[in-house]
């Protein structure tokens, strides 16, 4: 359990995984559980406000290995992250069918985790999940030497904004230097063979992606994937950028529970 609150709309909650920092929103008679998975220097605590406004479904996030409350646990393998993610999501299928909702390389994570275990998935909705082995695509390469904690703050100023960092306080940018060496590991993946073949997935997939600059890439990423496996659809949320976990909450919230209605009534 981790030592740090939990932001409103979630509540810190016992790990089935040791070391790993899970919080939760739990409703009455939910349907499923939606697991959400976070991307590159974020934590589980950015899907706060995606929870709040999930109201059929028990919600459970969690920081992985290497990032905030799980820092003493990681940094880990991509393996390690699909190993917990599976430890997580059995936990859960107990109980309810599990919807995956990966941003970012938590995309990737979830890929790796249905494609290993296809039996404890009922649904993923991965979004602007990296994958440079289907469509190749420009991506900063770590230099194996860069400092990690240097590598947090440019990696922060490029995907965010220089202005969102400078009104960081000082205990926020250190907080997010410190996740660093995680953010190297997972950035190192894209530089690596192909981990596995996404087109292999066997449950149905939604990749969702934003109309902002790279929608071009996104849509070509997401016809080649269902040209390959037409259990993999491609969805574009209006006037999204990348973290729309943040910034569209209730067009995020909407796509989740509209796919799982349309799931059951075509079940």
């Amino acid at each position: 359990m981790t030592s740090v609150d939990p932001p409103r709309g979630l509540r810190a909650a016992p790990s089935p995984v040791s070391g790993l920092a899970v919080a939760e929103r739990r409703v009455d008679d939910p349907l499923a559980t939606l697991i959400c998975v976070h991307g590159g220097l974020d934590r589980g605590g950015s899907f706060a406000r995606l929870a709040r406004r999930i109201d059929r479904f028990d919600v459970v996030a969690y920081d992985r290995r290497g990032y905030q409350g799980s820092r003493r646990a990681g940094p880990a393998t991509l393996t390690g992250h699909i190993d917990d993610l599976i430890a997580l999501a059995r936990a859960e299928a107990s109980r309810h069918p599990v919807i995956v909702f990966g941003h970012s390389f938590g995309g990737l994570v979830s890929f790796g985790a249905a494609l290993r275990d296809p039996s404890l998935f009922a649904q993923l909705i991965n979004y602007e999940a990296p994958l440079p082995w289907v469509l190749e695509r420009e991506h900063r390469r770590v230099d194996p030497g860069a400092d990690p904690a240097e590598e947090a703050e440019r990696f922060f100023k490029r995907m965010v904004s220089v202005e969102t960092w400078e009104r960081l306080s000082t205990a926020e940018r250190d907080s997010r230097r410190h996740d660093g060496p995680a953010l190297v590991a997972d950035l190192a993946v894209l530089s690596q063979p192909e981990p596995f073949h996404v087109v292999d997935v066997a449950v149905p997939t939604i990749y969702a992606f934003g109309d902002w600059a790279r929608a071009p890439y996104y849509r070509q990423l997401t016809a080649i994937l269902h040209s390959a496996n037409p259990l993999i659809s491609g969805v574009e949320l209006s006037k999204a950028g990348h973290g729309a976990h943040l910034s569209h909450p209730d067009q995020l919230a909407r796509l989740i529970e509209e796919v799982w209605t349309d799931r059951c009534a075509s079940a």
